[in-house]
């Protein structure tokens, strides 16, 4: 059975750095496009980015929704079946729910195509909060 659990939410103040974990049981992510996505209250869920296969895909690119280029990075440990988010600067407005997925229709660049997402997920976690606020 697949399942993805994220963690390293919490509180964070403005200009604060993030790092969320998301690590993945019952299959192996080296295959895998995976996607971080967010949900915030009174919103439509938004891709935050996403990063191919290294093995398949987008020979392991990583893609980011504008909110948070420049300042997010995606990165993978396939030993580990984990992949991370980093997020620098953060604003009062990257408070949200965040979510790790699996793509099984789509790329890494389809996580970022705004509301909808276009990239469709098979699995995903729980979530984890995170609140930016001073």
């Amino acid at each position: 059975q697949v399942q993805l659990v994220e963690s390293g939410g919490g509180l964070l103040h403005p200009g604060g750095t993030l790092t969320l974990f998301c690590a993945a049981s019952g299959t192996t992510l080296d295959y895998r496009t995976v996607g971080w996505l967010r949900h915030a209250p009174g919103k439509e869920r938004e891709g935050v980015g996403g990063i191919g296969s290294s093995i398949r895909n987008n020979d392991g690119r990583t893609f980011y929704v504008d909110s948070v280029k420049g300042r997010s990075t995606i990165s993978r440990d396939n030993h580990k079946d984990t992949v991370y988010l980093q997020m620098n600067s953060l604003q009062p407005e990257d408070t949200a729910v965040y979510y790790c997925a699996i793509v099984y229709r789509g790329t890494a660049e389809d996580m970022c195509t705004g509301a909808p997402i276009k990239a469709r997920f098979d699995y995903w976690g729980q979530g984890t909060q995170v609140n930016v606020s001073s």
